[in-house]
């Protein structure tokens, strides 16, 4: 437990970042989660769509620091195979 007031303070920004961060680490999944569905579904558009509004935010996460650089590159570039592969299909 923090004694001191500075402490306490530090204590408590942290609290609030780590809650902050986290809803931006759930936000990131839940763009993926929706170009996942919407590969699944099947629909090219509509996957392309739901991809070309996740790089940004996905891209914006990296830059903050809320997920590595490398991480979003690694889903971007897989999602973006997949979104291609369906108009192959």
């Amino acid at each position: 437990m923090a004694n001191s007031v500075q402490a306490k303070k530090r204590a408590r920004q942290n609290e609030k970042r780590r809650q902050h961060n986290a809803s931006l680490r759930s936000m990131v999944r839940t763009y993926l989660k929706k170009v996942d569905a919407a590969i699944a579904s099947g629909d090219q558009a509509n996957a392309q769509e739901a991809y070309t509004a996740a790089v940004p935010v996905i891209d914006r996460m990296a830059d903050k620091g809320i997920i590595h650089k490398n991480k979003a590159a690694r889903h971007k570039s897989r999602l973006n195979t997949k979104v291609k592969a369906l108009s192959a299909a």
